[in-house]
């Protein structure tokens, strides 16, 4: 399986933003963090967090459109002629109002085989909710219910806001640690000065490195948001239904295509291949979140 189909989407357009803005901000010469006596750590240390919110911010705020291009996602609003679909958006609303939501999010369709769902957005005021064909096909009325009470979930919790500070921090110091490792590893210490192109592959490839490994740290807090969404779908559409919905997942994943490409940002359904699989996985398994609703936790 592919590392990309298995990171987040939001972390695949973070790292392609800060890789453009090194590229960039070395080219123009932007980022005077070095000077003649060598690294100044305070500027770097700036320049890394303002450098490094950019990519994450950029991110989020791009994540719907991003969404709905790469899904062909199709909204579903009253005009919708199919009454089944309009009874999703309605059921929307009713399970955003019950989460305290003031601004309705955005109710979308995609086509797709795999049994999934995910919820994306800059705020919480401009969140979209969209569901597949395959789980609209294979999943009860109930079932659905507590599929979209978890990311209704997702969005009354803040989890895109709370991941975007996450991964800018975590941008923040794979960059500050990338630049201040290059430079020792490149300065030139009889004249205290760097060999400038050294110093940028080096970096590059650190900052690379570290971003990885940030995502092993951005994975691991997704994976407790989820069992918090888990908990958020129980509640607002009934315990059963959501441990349903599980289960559901559960006895059908081996049938469809695993991992088809679909929307890691805040889908419902993952399947980790060993170890490396685990660390980057946004969803923990799927017996662990059943155990865990069946326990009460």
């Amino acid at each position: 399986m592919a590392i990309v189909k298995r990171v987040f989407l939001f972390l695949l357009t973070n790292f392609l933003v800060i890789t453009t803005c090194s590229i960039f901000f070395y080219v123009f010469g932007i980022g005077n963090y070095l000077t003649q006596y060598g690294i100044d750590y305070v500027g770097l240390a700036l320049f890394s967090l303002i450098y490094g919110m950019t990519g994450s911010i950029v991110s989020l705020w791009m994540s719907r459109a991003i969404a709905k291009w790469s899904y062909g996602v199709q909204l579903i609003d009253e005009r919708q002629p199919d009454p089944a679909l309009r009874s999703i958006m309605t059921t929307v609303h009713d399970l955003s109002r019950k989460a305290g939501l003031t601004t309705m999010p955005e109710v979308g369709i995609y086509a797709s085989p795999d049994i999934n769902a995910f919820a994306t957005g800059p705020t919480k005021s401009r969140a979209l909710v969209a569901v597949s064909t395959g789980l609209l096909e294979r999943m009860n009325r109930d079932e659905v219910e507590g599929v979209l009470g978890h990311e209704i979930s997702h969005i009354a919790n803040g989890d895109m806001v709370t991941m975007t500070l996450l991964q800018g921090i975590v941008n923040a110091f794979a960059i500050f640690l990338s630049r201040a490792v290059a430079y020792a590893v490149t300065r030139n210490r009889d004249e205290n000065s760097n060999n400038s192109l050294a110093y940028f592959i080096v970096s590059f490839v650190l900052q690379t490195v570290f971003l990885l490994l940030g995502a092993i740290v951005v994975n691991w807090f997704s994976r407790q948001r989820e069992f918090r969404a888990d908990a958020g779908g129980a509640s607002l559409a009934g315990k059963q239904a959501m441990i349903g919905a599980l289960k559901r997942l559960q006895n059908n994943y081996e049938t469809l295509h695993a991992e088809s490409g679909s929307m890691a940002t805040m889908k419902i359904s993952n399947r980790p291949a060993g170890l490396f699989g685990k660390l980057f996985s946004s969803h923990p398994p799927l017996e662990e979140r059943i155990a865990a609703l069946s326990a009460g936790s």
